[in-house]
Formats: C-alpha cells, sequence, structure tokens
C-alpha cells in the first residue's frame, strides 16, 4: 500500500476557500467533484469506505504525489477533518490559480500575500493560520492510501 505524501501547509488554504466558495459537489457515497478557483478545471475525487484510500485527478496528486487541495476540501466537506465555516468564509473568492502564477508557485508567498490582504481588509489572520495548523495536523495523521484501480471502492 502505498501512502499520501503530505502536502505543502497552503493546500490547506485553497481546501477552505474551495469549501467556502461551494466549489465542492459530493456525487455519490465515493465520489465528487471539485472545482479549480477559477473555475476552469474540474477535478474528480474517489474513495474507498472510510476514506481508507483515495484518489484525484489534480496535478499536486497526479505529478507530485501528495494531497492536492481537491482531496482537501472533500474530507472538510464531508466532516472527515473538522473546520470552522467562519474562519473558511475569510478565504472564500480566492483566485489561487493566478496568486500561485503571480508567485511561481511560491506556495508560502502566496499564502502571505493572501494573509496580509485580509488583514488589509479588517480581517484577522491568527485564527485562519490557527485553523489550517489543525487541520494540517489531522490530514497528516489520517495516512491516507493511494487509491488505485484494484482498490475497492
Amino acid at each position: 500500500m502505498a501512502l499520501w505524501k503530505n502536502p505543502p501547509k497552503a493546500k490547506v488554504y485553497e481546501a477552505l476557500s474551495a469549501v467556502a466558495d461551494g466549489r465542492v459537489t459530493v456525487e455519490d457515497g465515493d465520489r465528487a467533484t471539485v472545482l479549480s478557483s477559477n473555475r476552469e478545471k474540474s477535478y474528480r475525487v474517489e474513495w474507498t469506505d472510510g476514506f481508507a484510500a483515495v484518489s484525484s485527478n489534480d496535478n499536486a496528486s497526479v505529478w507530485q504525489g501528495y494531497i492536492g487541495y481537491p482531496v482537501i476540501a472533500v474530507l472538510l466537506a464531508k466532516g472527515i477533518i473538522a473546520y470552522d465555516p467562519s474562519t473558511a468564509k475569510q478565504l472564500a473568492g480566492v483566485e489561487w490559480n493566478s496568486i500561485n502564477k503571480e508567485y511561481k508557485r511560491d506556495y508560502d508567498k502566496a499564502v502571505a500575500s493572501v494573509l496580509d490582504k485580509i488583514e488589509a481588509n479588517g480581517g484577522d489572520r491568527a485564527p485562519i493560520v490557527l485553523q489550517v495548523e489543525e487541520i494540517y495536523t489531522k490530514l497528516c495523521n489520517l495516512k491516507l492510501e493511494k487509491k488505485t484501480s484494484k482498490s475497492r471502492a
């Protein structure tokens, strides 16, 4: 059994945005679709019973071997990992695709720029950062397997 690598923490911010924006659609018991932040792409997430194994066709999952934000967004939307919707709401409407391009995939700089903007608009970054840390810890503790075509769905 192959386990997913842990993602950059920035992917948790992206997942919170996806949930806050309503871009996660659970289609049936073991499948969901997640739209990209610019809504130009659609990602398929599939899992086995209880999320023991999961797959996604997003670039991070396919090419980098770590859990991409669509998987994290589904874990949040399905309540596998708890989150505070009011905290997530502060990340609604963030267009991560363009921000990540602007910062040349330096995810830490991209997140810092988003948090700076939230603070500039009167928000508080501290609860967001705390929420991301909590989610990230729970995510890493799940030790999710990579779902293959041989995995039962």
